[in-house]
Order: structure tokens, then C-alpha cells, then sequence
């Protein structure tokens, strides 16, 4: 599977993005139960979940520095 594009995220409206951050960390969450658990079988899902992550908080921090910095 391909690495997500950061342009995709941007795309997206505020409230998408914080939707799928709360999304992001609970995905996160449940990966680490089931390793835990040893019942993690796809164990790759936690680099794309992170990354996901990351561009999510990335967009989401570069929208507040704009609309700060505007007004």
C-alpha cells in the first residue's frame, strides 16, 4: 500500500481532520492491545497509522499558525 499524500489531507475540512486524529490515536490504541495480546497480525499498520497521524497534526498545526498570524 502507498504512503497516504499530504494533499489529500489538506483537502479536508477542520472538522474531518479532528475526526480522524481521535480516529488515528484510538487505531493506535487498539494496535498496541493487540500486540500486547500477541493477536497483532498485521504489525506494518502501526508506521501507516502513524504517518497519518502526522500529516493529520501537520495540516491541523499549519491551519491554527495561519489563522493566527491573519488576524
Amino acid at each position: 500500500m502507498a504512503r497516504p499524500d499530504i494533499s489529500e489531507v489538506r483537502s479536508l475540512t477542520d472538522a474531518e481532520i479532528e475526526e480522524q486524529i481521535s480516529g488515528c490515536r484510538r487505531q493506535l490504541f487498539d494496535l498496541r492491545f493487540q500486540q500486547a495480546t500477541r493477536r497483532l497480525e498485521q504489525p506494518h499498520r502501526f508506521k501507516q497509522s502513524r504517518i497519518k497521524l502526522a500529516h493529520l497534526l501537520t495540516v491541523q498545526k499549519e491551519r491554527q499558525r495561519s489563522a493566527l498570524s491573519a488576524t
